[in-house]
């Protein structure tokens, strides 16, 4: 099992429990990121998903991680910038060239790798960060998400060093065929210590959005958690509050939430290799849909209500516990709410086991 400290040698700044962020395209800017690290974690810049020369996403990219240094002059860091980057990479054409220099020129501390096409998507890239780490004193490490076991087996190969192993019960895009956590994280530590990759590190991540779901995925096998659906209900988080409102007012998640490719079909953003799909709260989009109107039909209505500056035909991604999620709150209340929400629970349980 990988030393439950490592993490912390790895980013200094870190408290334990280790915790992150999900690096949300287009909800996990620098604002939100900064606030993290600020409060002990590790904060994640959702990064993109197109790596060409001509792409706008790297070039905001660069101003973000140049407002997040600005943010984040108070911390000590000797080399690295303590922020981290997550990438879609079902096409990652571009994205040695252009994106790794981006990246280094910053020196950030993490690189995350989500959603490829095929296994072998990764491995080039992992080898040129790897490669880019060593010419140049480069502190980077490297975190690849995963949702299955052979996803997970793959990744230790290509030489990951984190493993964010992703549980159905996470709200965005996923595997379309996986487990929760409750079972996933066990038989993905059980394959570390068959492999003698005792070195990698594991997040945990789907379904946790306070203190108790930290010390159970801790007790799973995990060395620490990334939360994605709680981060979206922080006043440093830009999503829109329509959806923050609700996300705070949804229960029952796994009857108001569902896993579907529908969701971005209904946007027109059904991109995603069909090994993925995604969960978010059920909308009148997929409602409609499921009474019978067309998809041209609901796709029309979508456009028609963006057009008008309308949000509730806009996808919200969120996870299975949004019935726990009870208050829009900041960064640094969230995650010292879940230090001492974790010890608590603890001693809770020690006191159960006497």
């Amino acid at each position: 099992m990988a030393s439950p400290k490592s993490l912390q040698q790895w980013f200094r700044h870190t408290f334990t429990p280790f915790i992150a962020n999900a690096p949300m395209f287009g909800s996990a800017d620098y604002h939100l990121a900064s606030a993290v690290t600020k409060a002990g974690g590790l904060g994640f810049i959702g990064g993109g998903f197109d790596f060409t020369t001509e792409t706008t996403q790297l070039t905001k990219l660069n101003e973000q991680l140049g407002k997040a240094r600005s943010e984040l002059g108070s911390i000590p860091s000797l080399t690295s910038l303590p922020i981290g980057v997550g990438f879609i990479t079902f096409n990652p054409t571009g994205f040695i060239q252009n994106a790794i220099p981006v990246l280094q020129s910053h020196r950030v501390a993490g690189i995350w790798l989500s959603f490829p096409k095929s296994d072998e998507d990764h491995l080039l890239i992992i080898e040129a960060i790897k490669k880019a780490r060593a010419e140049g004193d480069w502190d980077v490490r490297v975190f690849v998400q995963v949702g299955t076991i052979q996803s997970a087996r793959v990744a230790v190969q290509q030489g990951a060093d984190v493993l964010v192993v992703q549980g159905s019960d996470a709200g965005g895009h996923q595997w379309a065929q996986g487990a929760s956590l409750i079972s996933l994280l066990p038989e993905v530590r059980d394959m570390l210590h068959e492999m003698g990759a005792s070195d990698v590190a594991v997040l945990g991540a789907g379904g946790i959005v306070d203190g108790r779901g930290c010390v159970a995925a801790l007790g799973l096998g995990a060395d620490g958690v990334v939360m994605g659906t709680r981060f979206l209900v922080t006043t440093e988080c830009p999503t829109p509050s329509t959806f923050k409102h609700a996300i705070i007012s949804g229960s029952d998640g796994g009857v108001s939430t569902v896993k579907s490719t529908r969701h971005d079909v209904f946007q027109s953003t059904d991109v995603f290799p069909r090994q993925y799909d995604g969960r978010a709260i059920i909308g009148i989009s997929y409602s409609e849909s499921q009474l019978g109107a067309s998809d041209d039909d609901v796709i029309q209505r979508y456009k028609e209500a963006v057009a008008n500056g309308e949000d509730h035909r806009r996808t919200v991604w969120a996870g299975t516990s949004i019935g726990s999620i009870k208050e829009l709150v900041s960064v640094s209340d969230l995650i010292q709410g879940i230090h001492q929400e974790v010890r608590s629970t603890l001693a809770s349980l020690s006191q159960k086991m006497q």
